[in-house]
């Protein structure tokens, strides 16, 4: 099955989202998307050694190199950032070259940035392999890497040329990666799709199990969920950051560790639990409504709670170093309820504190 999926032209340019099991072996569609004569593909060395070779001999005859980057977020870094540039300089790449990104959203975004800001922008192609990337980095155009002192401090908006998802990747992909994946698939749901989030209560087993009609759905139906709302907001001014639920949290929490505890989708679903903590201390969700939220996250098996030692304080000052704040405000995706979300710069530093201290305990 194949879904093609258009950003209007509202946005900077529209693009087709593929999703297709045994996408990347077909020459047809790479002479449609990439017909540049110069390819670099950046990938890593998990990834590279499965599907590397595949979509070089679909590609054909084409000048092409290839960027290791080491797997992890760690490595999002603008050392590894010059690297890809170095090696573009080195082969007398062109404006009119092609990046492949070839691996998870540490790739995609690396790569992203890389075509950026190389030449003052090139084209580039988004391959994501991990479920995380396929539901949510690869589509909308953020692109940037870390500072010590952050995440995705440093970025540009840059567009790909199209995505390219072949869900054959998540045969491979390790269970804690799918599972970290699915924290933004259940995002979806609680910003603004009460539907969705309904429907995944009822289907996440299946989706654990690796359904693949229920794949192509579900990443079809995040896909388009933010093909809309970027459409609507591409530089993120209003709307669009409804997409961080959980985020600032989130984020805060990897900067603290050095991005060695949580992939980042474990460290977002702790942080949406503390999202829902938050909205239930304000009276705005039921405690109904927050043990159901719970539950799917741990149904897909993750984590809810720090289980670390970092105190409330530590997590609290680490989410004023967040893009997202605003004259030396907390600017947070708030719930209002279950699947409906509003941005809230207003909210008491004291309760803040409280919804952290609630997740930083075991829950069982």
């Amino acid at each position: 099955m194949q879904l093609s999926l258009q950003l209007p032209p509202a946005a900077a340019h529209s693009y087709p989202i593929l999703i297709e099991s045994g996408l990347w072996r077909q020459a047809d569609v790479w002479r449609q998307l990439a017909p540049h004569r110069q390819v670099c593909i950046v990938s890593n060395p998990s990834v590279a050694p499965l599907y590397l070779a595949q979509i070089k001999a679909a590609l054909g005859d084409k000048e092409i190199i290839e960027v290791l980057i080491p797997d992890g977020e760690q490595y999002k870094n603008l050392e590894e950032y010059a690297k890809v540039l170095d090696a573009l300089i080195a082969h007398r790449f062109g404006r009119d070259a092609l990046i492949i990104a070839l691996g998870g959203g540490v790739v995609g975004d690396l790569a992203g940035f890389a075509a950026a800001s190389y030449q003052r922008g090139m084209d580039f192609i988004q391959c994501p392999t991990t479920l995380l990337a396929q539901v949510d980095s690869s589509v909308g155009g953020k692109t940037g890497v870390n500072h010590p002192s952050g995440k995705n401090m440093i970025g540009a908006f840059h567009q790909p040329l199209a995505v390219l998802i072949d869900i054959d990747t998540l045969n491979t992909l390790p269970a804690r990666e799918f599972s970290a994946g699915l924290a933004e698939v259940i995002k979806y749901g609680l910003i603004n799709d009460i539907a969705f989030f309904e429907w995944l209560e009822s289907n996440i087993g299946g989706i654990m199990a690796k359904d693949k009609k229920l794949l192509i759905k579900a990443i079809a139906h995040c896909c388009q969920n933010k093909a809309d709302v970027v459409c609507a907001d591409e530089k993120e001014h209003g709307q669009r950051a409804l997409l961080n639920l959980g985020h600032t949290f989130g984020h805060a929490l990897e900067s603290i560790s050095l991005y060695r505890l949580w992939k980042h989708g474990e460290a977002v679903a702790i942080g949406m639990r503390m999202a829902a903590e938050l909205a239930h201390l304000r009276g705005e969700l039921k405690a109904s409504e927050l043990t159901r939220i719970i539950a799917l996250l741990q149904a897909a098996q993750l984590p809810i709670d720090m289980d670390e030692e970092f105190s409330v304080e530590e997590v609290y000052n680490a989410m004023f170093l967040d893009k997202k704040v605003r004259s030396g405000k907390l600017r947070l995706v708030a719930m209002s309820s279950l699947g409906q979300c509003r941005i809230d710069d207003e909210i008491p530093a004291e309760q803040i504190l409280a919804a952290i201290r609630l997740a930083g305990v075991r829950h069982d």
